[in-house]
């Protein structure tokens, strides 16, 4: 990482010390900044007192368990979550993603595969990578009266608001703003977001559409803006006139 570049930072939720100090010390070698966590009461404190650019939370937790602590987290703020989880059903990895979790990893897991991820996560919420020089003036895509601003990664209601999305919402609306009025598999979208194969079962996708979809659809039970394309993908309807000066000018896509 360069000199000028901010180090991020991690916190690792866990009741498990051991699991905390390897883990700690195999991100701290790979150029990240670790905090600690033995319990839910701790998370709020830490947060408090630093800067914390994503949480690697564990689910199985006495207490307030992970699925507890990550709605918490999610109501109250848009930091990046990952999920370290025993339960391998899709069920429990969708409720996970239903809560507002951005991503999730299965004990046992390979750290190496978590640093991808945490990684891939980091850079989706708007932090410099070293390897990518930043750009001046990201653009920002207004469709339907929304305004989807890739600099300030926020997302505008037609009525002027500020609407709260989590860092996969945010990339999967921005993969949709780029590829208007065109089918997109789920095999393309994982693609974009993660930059991994998907998996057989991987239901990731349809759980962060739900979500979105209760944001930005006038009626979420009958989408109008993001279509489901029987056996084929999804179809992001709008045109998109993309913002390069923010100053109401663009040009039509």
């Amino acid at each position: 990482m360069a000199q000028d570049e901010p180090t991020p930072q991690i916190l690792i939720v866990d009741d498990d010390p051991e699991i905390r100090v390897r883990l700690g010390r195999f991100l701290r070698d790979h150029g990240l900044g670790v905090h600690e966590a033995g319990r839910a009461s701790d998370v709020a404190t830490a947060l408090q007192r630093r800067q914390i650019d994503l949480v690697v939370l564990d689910v199985m937790m006495p207490g307030d368990d992970g699925l507890t602590l990550c709605r918490r987290l999610r109501r109250d703020n848009d930091i990046p979550i990952i999920l370290l989880t025993a339960l391998s059903s899709d069920t429990d990895r969708i409720v996970g993603l239903e809560l507002g979790a951005d991503d999730y990893v299965t004990k046992p897991f390979n750290p190496r595969e978590l640093l991808a991820r945490i990684r891939a996560l980091i850079r989706r919420s708007g932090m410099a990578s070293a390897s990518r020089p930043s750009r001046p003036a990201a653009p920002a895509y207004r469709f339907a009266d929304w305004l989807l601003n890739v600099n300030r990664r926020s997302l505008t209601s037609p009525e002027g608001h500020l609407v709260v999305l989590t860092s996969g919402e945010f990339d999967l609306l921005a993969v949709f703003a780029e590829n208007p009025q065109c089918v997109l598999s789920r095999d393309q979208l994982l693609e974009n977001l993660h930059g991994r194969i998907i998996q057989q079962f991987d239901r990731s996708i349809d759980v962060h559409i739900s979500r979105l979809r209760r944001k930005i659809e006038p009626d979420p039970s009958h989408p109008t803006l993001i279509k489901t394309i029987r056996n084929e993908g999804y179809f992001f309807t709008p045109g998109v006139e993309l913002v390069i000066d923010m100053a109401n000018q663009g040009t039509r896509t």
